[in-house]
């Protein structure tokens, strides 16, 4: 199942002229296109998706998904996620 996270926006720029923003997922920072969200501002609040902000969150609501995500243990996905774009060397077997 796919979940909207959300994450604070700590930085917003222009790349290629796309808004993109840099946003804080706990204590994991990711990059996120915000054209969805044209508002979004820095310091706000916003559901991510896919690499995608789809909508913008209060700070309340932000904090009661990260609790029932905690809840669900559904926030190590986000740290095992950042292992897994790490680059491998791939030894040509399935799965490694």
């Amino acid at each position: 199942m796919c979940l909207g996270i959300p994450g604070k926006i700590m930085s917003v720029t222009d790349a290629g002229g796309l808004r993109m923003g840099k946003i804080q997922f706990g204590g994991i920072l990711r990059e996120a296109c915000l054209e969805y969200v044209p508002e979004a501002a820095t310091g706000d609040y916003v559901i991510v998706h896919a690499g995608f902000a789809i909508s913008r969150v209060d700070e309340e609501e932000a904090a009661r998904t990260y609790q029932l995500l905690e809840e669900m243990a559904q926030l190590a996905e986000l740290s095992d996620d950042q292992a897994d774009a790490s680059p491998r060397r791939s030894t040509g077997k399935p799965n490694e």
